[in-house]
């Protein structure tokens, strides 16, 4: 028998992979950006990396090279481009006004963002495909980096009252990533499916908003992809309750 049938080639596949460190590149980019206060291009480069970390899982899928190391390799991406970079980027903008009390809420975002990847990657079998628990960690730095890009492009004064709520917010992310709050996955959703035509128009109005003041759009997306959880958590524990005070009447 031919020897490279008994000692196969290990390797793993290209295509996935050069995605995700393409995302990675994005995350690291963003905290060299912060460190030369360039913030419109730090922000830019982490909204580029959730683009980026979008699309791996689908080639993935889409070419069956999914892998045990590619499912890896993406969290360990994600750590860097959607917790560790914004963490970094929020606190060289404006945490670093606060002092002490900055560097800790920078890391107090980068160890829940970590939280929340690890407690994802133990429950991918078992959880709801169709709810996250807690903020996705790109939700989480889509809000967090959104305020770093609305303060660039408009130019604000990085004054205290702005770092207390760059804090506020930076903080809120954290907590909620490693929340048992709900978050629709939009994983139902059918792409290949029709839809009416009023979708259609609806996406495209989307990207027109997104076009014209970029980062405003997509900060009040994530900001209300954020609140959505909590109104959604509210609603269902509402629902449970009167489920159960229905059959203790019966």
């Amino acid at each position: 028998m031919p020897k490279n049938r008994l000692n196969p080639r290990r390797g793993i596949y290209l295509l996935p992979n050069l995605f995700t460190t393409a995302a990675l590149f994005s995350g690291f980019y963003a905290i060299v950006a912060a460190m030369n206060n360039r913030y419109e291009a730090a922000a830019i480069a982490i909204f580029c990396a959730m683009i980026l970390d979008g699309m791996d899982g689908r080639v993935a899928r889409i070419t069956n090279t999914q892998t045990d190391f590619g499912a890896e390799y993406d969290s360990l991406s994600d750590m860097i481009s959607f917790g560790l970079a914004p963490g970094l980027v929020v606190y060289q903008w404006a945490l670093i006004e606060l002092g002490r009390v900055g560097w800790v809420v920078a890391f107090v975002y980068t160890v829940t963002a970590a939280l929340r990847l690890a407690r994802f990657n133990t429950q991918v079998e078992t959880a709801d495909k169709n709810y996250f628990q807690g903020l996705p960690s790109p939700s989480a730095a889509g809000l967090v980096v959104g305020l770093v890009w609305i303060g660039a492009e408009y130019q604000l004064e990085v004054t205290r009252s702005l770092s207390i709520i760059a804090m506020f917010i930076t903080l809120l992310a954290g907590v909620l990533m490693i929340s048992n709050v709900r978050y629709n996955s939009f994983k139902h959703i059918d792409f290949k499916g029709k839809v009416p035509f009023v979708h259609i128009i609806g996406v495209v109005l989307v990207f027109v908003l997104v076009a014209l003041e970029p980062p405003l759009v997509l900060f009040a997306i994530f900001a209300a992809y954020t609140v959505s959880g909590l109104v959604l958590t509210v609603l269902q524990m509402k629902k449970h309750r009167s489920r159960h005070s229905s059959s203790d009447q019966i």
